[in-house]
């Protein structure tokens, strides 16, 4: 008998909701709901775990999708357990689930922090109706199980194990259909599409009509699906009703019809109340699609069987949702420096009243065609990103994505070749881009891969590429960064810190196979790593977070599964499971306290930094050069600033092909000094001169620097224009780690140079360093410099010497005759000049005191104050000789060379230490850092 359908059906009391609750106020913001109402889905943690009696108890989703079906009727998926987590009825005028997690809760208040941890998560706010417990939603056998099959984490309670083997089960993708989202998976080798929707009833008084439309392929075995549990409440019931109540219960239902024909059956259970209840689904050699309908919480599933032919969806043809596009026009730089900045501004007067934040770019070709992804899960597509920037096109290409910062274009290949587009193809555009590329995002589900099917400019397919390894519901687990590698293989970042369990793949970065069906962990023990991976080596580095056992800013080579050092805070103390890999080299936490991606500029046409590697700083967002050195067994490197002129947080770098030029971007969300949410800037390389150092090399006898111009003799061979120190930390359970002398003492050993000799090219000079020592964590050096041609250099570096070169005169293009003399020598010999402002600004930065004192008037990140306004201020001192005093030249002149003798409130309990500088700075150098203090007003 053709199965009824069912278009109005009668509530009961033992399912009644409760009445509506009046809509909280909205606070006041620019942008529209988190949750569009007008999208299928948004992805989520949903913590189920307290609905109330009835309901499983340890029902936790790490990685859930959020399914809108109509009629404020929610579902979740489980794409590991590939079950339905939760279904409710949500409550008019708030959104579906409690902003508890990072995007949502951040996204109309920047920089709203989410506490680590697993006890504040997103929970369904409204009605709930049914859930499932931790198990799988599909199984075979006559008695389902209630116990989680998967591998457990070290943390038994843990429910973030990672998928199904793919024996048992496998998420495939969403994807947008003539009948709607449809989630497509395969279970057991049976491939099933299921189709979930609502329908208001007739009565407005009940609920809506629930539907589930499940459609599985052939199948030589019985496959059990497990619709909900609730513990026999429903049973219960329904046995207390008499028989004539039961049987206009039934009929209410639609499994009886007026003359008392049964046309549909009950979901049922397998054994006592306290299983779950399931549908049986017999064998088949053709595939079939089975209607389940539910008509209030904790109701029984109606069921039912039909042909494609009387499905109960109608047909409609696949429609675009996003159709207009928003164009902007970039702000140039002005200035005249051979590096400048171009300020592209985002599309933020867009008709949904989105908020962009974004994360991530990754060009399509090399025509200045783009996708942008933001952390609230959105996807651009982007053009013009070339030349003047004079119309720069956006598109929004797909959402629902789960706080996502890294966006992948991987070229695909014919016959072993590279399509690439024709340049004078006037036709050519994104779209025609986007059959070149496949578009990759990572986010907390897993990688997914996003297609158009239909050529409409916008998903209609998000695959799960892969999803292998495992995610917890961690509010800090978060999916930090992406790479493509050389051979098309991806490389991954992972959030490690861990408040409540132990995961299985915190703080790691995961190699993934080009095919996507196969990991491999290639280092661990991490606390926040960011990642850069070389495209044409696959060399793999990353950064870390300071913190506990991270004792400041490091970079590391990432490979062989090496361990990093990090401990969670839940385990033993300084339990460590294996030696920790050092870094390539650390850097000093007060000038990257956060640091974030690594970029290659390869194929760039940005002059003297073509094919170096650049680290991002995202607290006091900045560029750095990492200066590879591959004179020891034991790579080393040393980093330099190149670029601190952002305006706002900077997370990721990729180079244009278009243009050759470095295109920054970055999002507002933890600490940092700037105000701007987000923003997109073009690095522009203006052909103009700038002097920069080219390698540090740690010898027996110096420091070895190497520049890209000829400097002046004079200046190169007067060792006052060098200075250094070195310190070292030490790595325990505690948050971060003083400086330290090799004596063990706080502070720094200051290192005075004692000669300076240019080489034959008049383009590297050596320091000569007394007492230099292999196994130092830190050294700095500055220099004050000028080039042959009068311009300037200045700067510091930071390197680890875990090594030293020998050093060979005639090697190195020195006079092979050279004696270096590394007679001991105080600091104090240098020449009186003219104290002005431009010199104190000069020797700023060659002491290295930007690493502690801002200019602008920030203190995010930094140890001392700011220099900003200091003059003439009054200072309260917690520390030496208390009291208040005012900061006159007498003050700042003491605060140089004695700064310890008046402590800043506030500052007391930093333990970096300043160096004393009386005795190292003549009084013309003081006088001259005075008078630049004294501009910054």
């Amino acid at each position: 008998m053709k199965f009824r359908p069912f278009l109005v059906f009668l509530s009961f009391a033992a399912a009644a909701l409760a009445a509506d609750k009046p809509a909280a106020p909205a606070t006041h913001s620019p942008w529209g709901d988190f949750v569009e109402k007008d999208f299928p889905f948004f992805s989520s943690v949903l913590d189920c775990r307290e609905l109330g009696e009835g309901f499983p108890k340890d029902n936790l989703t790490p990685r859930g999708i959020i399914l809108n079906l109509g009629n404020n009727l929610w579902a979740c998926f489980d794409t590991d357990l590939l079950r339905i987590a939760c279904i409710w009825e949500g409550e008019p005028g708030k959104p579906p689930v409690t902003p508890d997690a990072l995007a949502p809760g951040s996204y109309h208040v920047a920089g709203q922090k989410t506490k680590d941890g697993q006890e504040y998560l997103p929970k369904p706010i409204g009605k709930v109706w049914l859930a499932n417990g931790i198990y799988p939603g599909w199984q075979v056998g006559d008695t389902p199980s209630l116990t989680d099959p998967r591998e457990p984490t070290p943390s038994k309670e843990e429910v973030g194990r990672g998928p199904l083997d793919s024996k048992v089960g496998q998420f495939l993708r969403v994807e947008k259909t003539k009948e709607g989202l449809t989630l497509v998976y395969e279970v057991f080798g049976v491939s099933v599409r299921e189709l979930l929707s609502s329908k208001p009833r007739v009565n407005q008084h009940n609920p809506p009509l629930l539907i589930r439309q499940i459609t599985v392929g052939p199948r030589s075995f019985e496959l059990k699906y497990i619709t909900s549990y609730d513990g026999g409440e429903q049973e219960r019931w329904v046995k207390s009703l008499s028989p004539e109540k039961l049987k206009e219960y039934q009929r209410q239902l639609g499994m009886e019809d007026e003359t008392g024909m049964t046309n549909g059956s009950l979901s049922s259970r397998s054994g006592s109340d306290d299983q779950p209840r399931t549908v049986t689904i017999k064998p088949g050699v053709r595939p079939e699609i089975i209607e389940m309908f539910c008509l209030s919480p904790k109701s029984p599933w109606v069921m039912g069987k039909s042909s494609k032919k009387e499905a109960f969806f109608e047909e409609t043809e696949i429609h675009t949702l996003w159709t207009q596009t928003i164009t902007t026009t970039a702000t140039l730089s002005t200035k005249s420096d051979a590096y400048v900045i171009d300020d592209i501004p985002r599309p933020l007067d867009n008709p949904w009243k989105r908020n962009v934040r974004l994360a991530d770019i990754a060009f399509l070709n090399d025509q200045g065609d783009a996708a942008g992804v933001t952390f609230d899960g959105d996807v651009w597509l982007i053009s013009g990103l070339k030349g003047d920037l004079e119309k720069v096109t956006w598109k929004r290409f797909a959402s629902g994505l789960h706080e996502p910062m890294s966006i992948v274009a991987r070229p695909r290949t014919l016959n072993n070749k590279t399509t690439k587009p024709d340049a004078k193809n006037s036709t050519f555009n994104v779209q025609s881009s986007l059959l070149n590329v496949d578009l990759f995002v990572f986010d907390r589900n897993g990688i997914w891969k996003l297609v158009d099917t239909n050529n409409d400019k916008e998903c209609d397919r998000y695959e799960m590429f892969c999803n292998l390894f495992a995610q917890t519901a961690e509010t800090r687990e978060f999916p930090n960064s992406m790479k493509l590698g050389p051979k098309g293989e991806l490389f991954i970042s992972k959030g490690g810190q861990e408040g409540t369990t132990y995961g299985k793949h915190n703080g790691t970065v995961i190699k993934i196979a080009a095919d996507g069906k196969s990991m491999e962990v290639i280092g661990y023990g991490l606390r926040q790593p960011f990642i850069g991976v070389n495209p044409k080596t696959g060399l793999v580095t990353a950064s870390d977070q300071q913190g506990n056992y991270v004792p400041s800013t490091p970079l590391h080579i990432i490979s062989d599964h090496h361990f990093y050092g990090h401990l969670p805070t839940i385990a033993p103390k300084e339990k460590y499971p294996e030696t920790i890999t050092e870094p390539l080299t650390w850097m000093p936490h007060p000038v990257n306290p956060s640091g974030v991606t690594q970029t290659w500029l390869l194929d760039a046409k940005m002059g003297p930094l073509n094919d170096e590697l650049i680290h991002i700083g995202y607290n006091r967002p900045e560029l750095f050069r990492v200066l590879m050195n591959t004179h020891f067994e034991k790579p080393q490197a040393a980093v330099v600033s190149f670029n601190r002129n952002f305006d706002f947080p900077t997370l990721n770098a990729v180079v244009n092909p278009a243009d050759g030029q470095l295109y920054v971007v970055g999002f507002q969300v933890w600490g940092t000094v700037v105000k701007k949410i987000s923003g997109l800037a073009r690095v522009r390389y203006t052909d103009k001169p700038r002097v920069l150092l080219k390698e540090v090399t740690p010898t027996d006898k110096g420091l070895l620097l190497r520049f890209n111009e000829k400097l002046d003799t004079k200046l190169a061979t007067d060792p006052d224009s060098f200075n250094g120190e070195r310190w070292n930390y030490k790595r325990t359970f505690e948050y971060g780690s003083p400086h330290l002398k090799l004596d063990g003492s706080s502070g720094q050993e200051w290192m005075t140079a004692s000669s300076a000799y240019l080489s034959k090219d008049g383009m590297s000079v050596l320091v000569g360093f007394p007492d230099m020592k292999a196994g130092m964590h830190q050294m700095r050096i500055g220099w004050g410099l000028k080039s042959a041609d009068g311009d300037k250099a200045e700067n510091t570096a930071y390197f680890s010497p875990w090594e030293l070169m020998t050093f060979d005169a005639k090697k190195e293009g020195f006079d092979e005759n050279l004696k270096v003399d590394l007679t001991p020598r105080k600091a104090a010999a240098v020449a009186t000049v003219k104290a002005t402002a431009v010199e104190g600004e000069r020797l700023y930065q060659m002491y290295g005191c930007m690493a502690c004192h801002s200019t602008d008037g920030t203190l995010v990140g930094k140890v001392g104050p700011s220099w900003k306004g200091l003059y003439g201020s009054e200072r309260e001192i917690a520390k030496g000789e208390k009291g208040k005093f005012k900061a006159d030249e007498a003050y700042l002149k003491e605060s140089i060379t004695n700064p310890s003798a008046k402590v800043v409130k506030g500052f007391e309990k930093f333990d970096t230490g300043m160096p004393i500088y009386s005795g190292i700075l003549n009084d013309g150098q003081i006088e001259s850092l005075i008078l630049y203090i004294k501009s910054l007003k």
